[in-house]
């Protein structure tokens, strides 16, 4: 019996699931559930999830809904297929990669998530190099301009800002790890790294957010290698729109 996901595998949360599921080799079905509101979401999925969150997982008789402790026990459970390095040998290289999803989770996807969400709201042209001027470097108000649409600008504004100056902090500290190993947990690519791979994705995909990830050489170097692993191009296939006749 396949192991179940349910969820949209543009949701961070979902992805990284399905990119260890691929290293490892485990035949899977994925429940489409792209919309988490209203009448269209999946009755078996409001019973795993009655609040619709993002995502469920079911192995047997297993069923969780925390995308990091789905790739412990896929990597633990299926250690002896697919790519074996996931979690590592032995305690100590263990210890190394819980220590970087630990980072992963409280110092990097937050800011990063918070990021790709302001500059969804934020105007494509609109400098955010900290040079600009002025009105946190929102138009002048005029005639045409919402009050109210302008306030969600600057609270957007303010939110980049603050998970700019997050994220910088602690990319400075990936790039001196990655001038000492090739990945985050060692020599070897382990969950550690497979677990940024949704919001690094976000962030390289928009010009304004690259650069934190492109100015640093190492970290650069990083992730040019893990993005181009076969199982995360597999997972961007996915996140490819269903075609019309798709039920989900």
């Amino acid at each position: 019996m396949p192991v179940k996901v349910f969820g949209s595998p543009t949701s961070a949360e979902a992805a990284r699931v399905l990119a260890c599921l691929f290293e490892k080799d485990v035949e899977f079905q994925l429940i489409r559930v792209d919309s988490f509101r209203g009448p269209k979401r999946l009755p078996q999925y409001l019973k795993l999830q009655p609040h619709g969150e993002a995502l469920s997982f079911e192995d047997g008789n297993v069923t969780l809904v925390d995308s990091r402790k789905i790739l412990r026990h896929i990597a633990e459970k299926y250690k002896n297929q697919g790519y074996r390095e996931l979690f590592g040998p032995g305690a100590l290289e263990r210890a190394s990669i819980e220590q970087w999803l630990q980072t992963e989770a409280q110092s990097f996807h937050i800011p990063s998530a918070d990021m790709v969400y302001s500059l969804a709201y934020l105007p494509p042209d609109m400098p955010l190099d900290g040079s600009r001027g002025g009105a946190g470097g929102l138009p002048a108000a005029g005639p045409g301009m919402n009050p109210t649409h302008r306030q969600k600008m600057e609270e957007m504004l303010q939110l980049f800002e603050k998970s700019r100056k997050e994220l910088s902090k602690l990319l400075d500290i990936y790039e001196q790890r990655l001038g000492e190993e090739a990945f985050l947990a060692g020599a070897k690519f382990t969950l550690a790294d497979l677990s940024h791979l949704p919001n690094a994705d976000r962030l390289t995909a928009d010009p304004r957010s690259a650069r934190l990830i492109q100015s640093r050489r190492n970290v650069s170097r990083w992730w040019d290698t893990i993005s181009r692993r076969d199982s995360w191009t597999r997972v961007k296939e996915l996140q490819r729109p269903p075609s019309a006749e798709a039920p989900f």
